[in-house]
């Protein structure tokens, strides 16, 4: 038995999906995998022959083997695959998780989750119906995901006599699409998944075909070369101590080798230390490899939490607050560039916004096309900013290091799935197919402005709660640097709203245009050799984070009004906060909506428990500090 048990443990996974259009034969096929491989138990094939007479659409006293994997009761009345079903088997030379994906195109999402953590693709097509659209539209997710290893499984070859004819018409077709897809290892395979051809036994049905079975197949595809074993990344996804003796790292390594005493570098403190031992719940290890989950405890005392990530001396990876990423979107309500979210990556979470989006793609097609939001189940491709630099290698490097997930700020559901790319949007070509206008420069260059009136432009960002005192710190600013010789000017969010924001309401989506619009005329205004003052509520860390990529980080001062609730409440003589109290305002930040105080800001004014020239002074002083305004 331990002889047993130790080889069984000594084989290698493979984590598969199966995919394709609606009534391709995905269930089928697995059911009947799992049947002629004698991997289905006594108790499970009982409850097959009760469910096959119930609710089974294989006729009269046969078994629908669809019914093994398809538990959902609605699955059963309506024959189709609608979430992600998990299987786990194992054959004489290898372990396999299986997720047998939905077919429909409204579940599109359930495939793309499926497929997240797959090594290989099976793709299913009808031989009757040839390749159809939802099945380039799974085909290209699985090329955008990463899968290298596909076997496109050309089922229902009963229903065309077996014809070879047919079968290489469907290869022929669908190897012309394939071509502009990323998929380095093809293989096609027709079968009869409902008679068993070719998917554990060959077929006598079609001696033209000299190929292995599907399940031989599975069985023999070499995935270890996929693994990346030579840049070290490991997430730290928890710190354990259980005593003071013990400080323990713990995450899944995602890339490269683990080695005991090796040097390694702790990001983003930069701090070096060395590997002092790798500890599994089976004992500690000389090394490990990916994906192992371990923790690992170093020989010094470091500043490692959730987030950081353990590399190699001089093999780091990407630091970036703005990256290019493809998108799959997977809510009911759309993608809109400026709302804000939480961008969850290798362990950490950080608010997040997509300042743009650049195109859709047409899955079809493989088109791109011009968009001004994203819909569910729509693919495409964006300008993301957050609020931290994040730690990545692109998508194609790494997986595990160059996906991300976009989750909902009040519901906490996961509304977007992406893949980081190999640029970054200062290099991106933001064309796409569609005709943009070219931007002209002027002859006189901003510096040349900035020098005929003696300052330095930048932009002043005053953020805080309703009645923290933004605006009248705003325009007393104003007043002194015009006192002391500067061009300086306020943009206060309350004289926008009734001029070039006055068609906006106070969603979220509006706010962040809102802020938006605000930047813009910033950076304008940065351009002219202007010092902006912007007074905003401004309440998400991610609408000021776009504000700040759009005027640009070196001309970019946020300060925050520090002054509590129950200080801005007692300021209130205009009966807002009592209104949004009784609900008669909605959407109010700090009532009835949230507000984030920025988490780094450049300057904190204590507009709450100071006077408004001693505020004044405090933010003078630190952007004089800061090398913006003149030494006195």
């Amino acid at each position: 038995m331990h002889a047993f048990l130790e080889h069984h443990d000594r084989k290698d996974l493979l984590r598969f999906i199966t995919c394709g259009s609606v009534d391709d034969g995905k269930s089928t096929l697995i059911g009947r995998l799992l049947y002629d491989a004698g991997l289905v138990p006594d108790d499970h094939l009982a409850a097959l022959e009760k469910d096959s007479a119930r609710h089974g659409h294989a006729g009269a006293g046969q078994l629908d083997f669809a019914l093994l994997v398809d538990g959902l009761g609605a699955e059963r009345e309506q024959g189709i695959t609608i979430d992600v079903a998990y299987r786990y088997f194992a054959t004489a030379r290898r372990k396999f998780i299986l997720a047998d994906t939905p077919g429909h195109e409204q579940y599109t999402r359930n495939m793309a989750t499926g497929a997240s953590t797959a090594n290989l693709a099976v793709i299913l097509i009808d031989a009757a119906q040839g390749v159809l659209p939802q099945t380039r539209r799974h085909s290209f997710i699985v090329s955008l995901l990463g899968i290298r290893h596909v076997v496109v499984a050309v089922n229902k070859m009963d229903l065309v006599g077996f014809s070879q004819e047919v079968f290489e018409r469907v290869r022929a077709d669908y190897a012309e699409f394939a071509q502009r897809l990323e998929v380095p290892d093809l293989h096609f395979i027709p079968i009869s998944a409902l008679g068993g051809d070719n998917v554990v036994h060959r077929s006598t049905a079609m001696p033209w075909y000299l190929g292995s079975p599907l399940l031989d197949y599975l069985e023999t595809v070499h995935v270890s070369s996929d693994r990346n074993l030579i840049d070290l990344r490991f997430p730290v996804q928890y710190v354990t101590r259980p005593d003071h003796r013990f400080r323990g790292y713990c995450g899944t390594l995602a890339s490269g080798v683990l080695r005991r005493g090796d040097e390694v570098v702790a990001l983003p403190s930069g701090h070096r230390s060395r590997i002092r031992s790798i500890v599994t719940f089976d004992g500690e290890l000389d090394e490990a490899l990916p994906p192992a989950a371990v923790t690992v405890t170093l020989e010094d005392q470091l500043d490692v939490g959730r987030g950081s990530v353990l590399v190699r001396p001089g093999n780091a990876p990407r630091s970036e607050q703005a990256f290019e990423a493809m998108v799959v979107w997977m809510a009911e309500e759309g993608l809109a560039p400026g709302r804000p979210y939480l961008l969850k990556h290798a362990g950490g979470t950080t608010p997040a916004a997509v300042t743009t989006l650049r195109y859709k793609l047409n899955v079809n097609t493989l088109h791109r096309e011009p968009a001004e939001a994203l819909a569910l189940n729509e693919i495409g491709r964006a300008a993301v900013a957050t609020s931290r630099p994040l730690l990545f290698d692109p998508y194609k490097k790494s997986r595990a290091m160059g996906a991300f997930i976009l989750i909902d700020r009040l519901t906490n559901a996961t509304v977007g799935a992406g893949m980081l790319l190999d640029v970054t949007p200062a290099t991106a070509d933001p064309q796409g197919p569609e005709i943009r206008p070219t931007a002209r420069r002027s002859a006189i260059p901003p510096e040349a402005r900035a020098e005929r009136l003696g300052q330095k432009p930048f932009t002043l960002w005053l953020t805080g709660l309703p009645r923290s005192g933004k605006s009248s710190v705003a325009y007393r600013l104003e007043q002194i640097l015009f006192e002391e010789g500067y061009f300086a000017y306020v943009l206060d969010g309350s004289n926008l709203r009734l001029g070039i924001s006055h068609d906006l309401t106070f969603s979220g989506l509006d706010r962040a245009e809102n802020i938006r619009r605000a930047a813009e005329m910033a950076k304008l205004a940065g351009d002219l050799g202007l010092i902006t003052i912007a007074s905003f509520v401004a309440p998400f860390e991610a609408d000021r984070l776009a504000a700040r990529q759009l005027i640009g980080p070196e001309a970019f001062v946020e300060a925050w009004c520090d002054a509590p609730l129950a200080v801005c409440e007692a300021r209130d003589t205009t009966g807002l906060y009592a209104r949004a109290r009784t609900g008669e305002i909605r959407d109010f930040s700090g009532i009835s909506a949230p507000y984030e105080p920025p988490p780094r800001p450049e300057i904190v004014v204590p507009t709450g428990r100071e006077d408004l020239e001693s505020c004044c002074a405090t933010v003078l002083a630190r952007l004089r500090e800061l090398g913006f305004l003149r030494p006195r």
